[in-house]
């Protein structure tokens, strides 16, 4: 009972006092540590009196701002008040500390204090993001270098010429690329997922199709091919996506430069989501125009430096191979293709066991299309039947002018083993589906009546 009196005698004191206590508690807290400070500790006898209470006494007078101080040491306060100053006192300490940190930029300081709630991702975000942590480390990065000589110091430098995608086929090294990512190359360097570069060989390529193989001889633990698909089966509208590197290479120019450019800035891959939107496409090979067909239409984005990049279904097997885009500009508009893995697949195995693409020809110089649709006439006007190759072998007449400079069409082939053919684009598509050595019937126009004729298919001059 005492004790309560004469804690009240003291808080009467206090609001007797001129100046009211300080409302900041870190300012309170200073004085009253500067008051314990002064003065000697109480006897046992005191402390032991009120084992829940903590007795302040009188602060210095250099900590003594106010008129009321110097009954602090009369002043008992509970132990749980204390507690709660020094709680709010340490509390802004931290609070300061972190917002120190944060301004900064000391990120790992700051992360002590701040505590990040986990991402919630959908059903299917998980999936897109595991499909594409699982297949990135199959796509590489290729670099198409070319020697080229300074105008003023005349020294021979490799200059990057161009850059694209490609992904791992096997454990053997070999990596599948489009034709026209390497046409012109000097050297060839692919970029793998963990950064290291190789130097890559040409192993074969098909400019009719615009597809390449390369190999590199990397460790095997580093190789992980990408899982192939079906493109038979696919259907318009289910989702795909294209996975490759943007094209960020144009402005540099000396060797030195792409180092660098490889250090600093890395080779991130990208991913790109969409649907089929067409498929049965047909475009032209960049490299000779021969058609490509059964070409899967896409609006997953392709843009500069995709090409050669893998398209995915959503199970995440190699359905195409992102070979161009439809746009003015260059950039992506929408309408990306990419070759079916039925067809790439073949030509790849080729390669890899050949070094080349086995494909028939007719072995003839036809006209284009739309002079044969201005003569009101149907199928492939030849131009050109060289008497060693196979059409001039098999009798077909080619083009010429008479004596008196007149014009006299040679043969028009209307059709081959009984399949109509209206254009260039409908005889590639019936010799793609022939093997070399074997004898169709090839069926012409020849000036007002029809002839059939067999000829024997043979391989290109140079693939012999």
């Amino acid at each position: 009972m005492a004790a309560a009196a004469s804690s009240s005698a003291t808080a009467a004191c206090f609001l007797s006092s001129p100046r009211p206590p300080p409302r900041r508690p870190r300012h309170f807290l200073k004085h009253l540590a500067c008051a314990a400070a002064s003065r000697p500790a109480p006897a046992a006898s005191s402390s032991s009196s009120s084992p829940r209470s903590l007795a302040l006494l009188s602060p210095a007078p250099a900590c003594a701002p106010w008129t009321w101080p110097g009954r602090l040491g009369e002043l008992v306060v509970p132990t749980e008040a204390v507690g709660r100053m020094l709680s709010s006192a340490a509390g802004s300490v931290i609070v300061a500390l972190a917002s120190a940190a944060l301004i900064l930029g000391d990120a790992g300081a700051a992360s002590a204090f701040v505590v990040a709630t986990p991402r919630k991702l959908q059903s299917d975000e998980l999936a897109t993001v595991r499909l594409f942590q699982e297949n990135t480390p199959s796509v590489v990065y290729i670099t198409n270098l070319a020697v080229r000589q300074d105008a003023f110091t005349l020294d021979v430098l490799e200059v990057p010429q161009g850059s694209g995608s490609g992904f791992v086929w096997d454990k053997s090294g070999h990596i599948v690329t489009n034709f026209h990512v390497i046409r012109g190359a000097s050297d060839l360097r692919v970029t793998l997922s963990d950064q290291s570069v190789y130097e890559a060989q040409v192993v074969g390529y098909d400019q009719d199709k615009d597809v390449a193989v390369l190999r590199i001889k990397a460790p095997k633990d580093k190789l992980r091919p990408i899982p192939v698909g079906v493109s038979a089966d696919l259907l318009v509208g289910q989702k795909v996506y294209a996975i490759g590197n943007p094209d960020r290479i144009k402005s540099l120019i000396l060797r030195s430069t792409l180092l660098l450019f490889h250090q600093h800035f890395g080779l991130d891959h990208t991913l790109t989501t969409g649907v089929i939107s067409g498929l049965r496409r047909e475009i032209s090979s960049a490299a000779t125009g021969r058609p490509i067909q059964d070409v899967i239409q896409t609006d997953a984005a392709i843009n500069p430096g995709n090409s050669g990049g893998p398209l995915l279904d959503s199970s995440g097997n190699l359905i195409g191979v992102n070979t161009a885009i439809y746009s003015p500009s260059g950039a992506s508009s929408g309408v990306g293709f990419s070759i079916p893995v039925d067809t790439v697949g073949g030509i790849v195995d080729q390669l890899i066991k050949f070094g080349k693409v086995t494909r028939p020809i007719l072995g003839i110089k036809f006209a284009p299309d739309q002079s044969v649709e201005q003569l009101g006439l149907s199928g492939v006007l030849v131009l050109d039947a060289p008497p060693n190759g196979p059409a001039g072998k098999a009798g077909l007449l080619p083009t010429k002018r008479d004596p008196y400079g007149r014009l006299i069409l040679g043969d028009i082939i209307t059709s081959v083993n009984g399949t109509k053919v209206t254009n260039g684009s409908d005889l590639y598509r019936i010799l793609d589906q022939c093997k070399v050595g074997e004898t169709v019937t090839v069926e012409v126009l020849r000036g007002d009546h029809k002839e059939k004729i067999p000829v024997i298919l043979e391989p290109k001059p140079d693939e012999s």
